[in-house]
């Protein structure tokens, strides 16, 4: 069975996972992930909330060799370069994720995505792991 590299980020495995974030009581300020203290206003009235399913690609590129510590993915023979986005979220938020696509010609901004999990690494038992990413839609 999989299981999710960061489980607090998400309401993997539902069918339909959504990112969780905090919102601040203070000034409705919106961040993710979770956080303690608003960045906005430093107010400690955060509350959790799902964030959009759907988001906009406002921002892309390719990473094209593994990134340093602590990424624990794989590396060497076994990478494979990854679309990496700037989401959109509705009028919430702007989450950085991985994409589903690295094909630099297939990936437009503006292009509409859509949050999904994809096979990320195994761990030490050989066990999938996964992670969010947005595939567009």
């Amino acid at each position: 069975m999989a299981k999710a590299l960061a489980p607090e980020i998400s309401t993997w495995p539902e069918d339909r996972p959504q990112l969780i974030g905090s919102r601040c009581a203070r000034c409705a300020a919106t961040t993710f992930p979770m956080q303690d203290r608003c960045p906005k206003c430093s107010g400690g009235e955060m509350s959790q909330v799902l964030l959009p399913r759907r988001g906009t690609l406002v921002a892309w590129t390719t990473q094209g060799f593994p990134p340093g510590p602590p990424y624990k993915g794989p590396t060497g023979k076994d990478f494979v370069p990854f679309g990496v986005g700037l989401v959109q979220l509705d009028d919430v938020v702007r989450v950085e994720g991985r994409l589903t696509e690295n094909d630099p010609a297939k990936l437009e901004f503006g292009m509409q995505v859509e949050l999904t999990m994809v096979p990320f690494t195994k761990d030490e038992d050989g066990e999938d792991v996964v992670t969010f990413a947005f595939q567009p839609i």
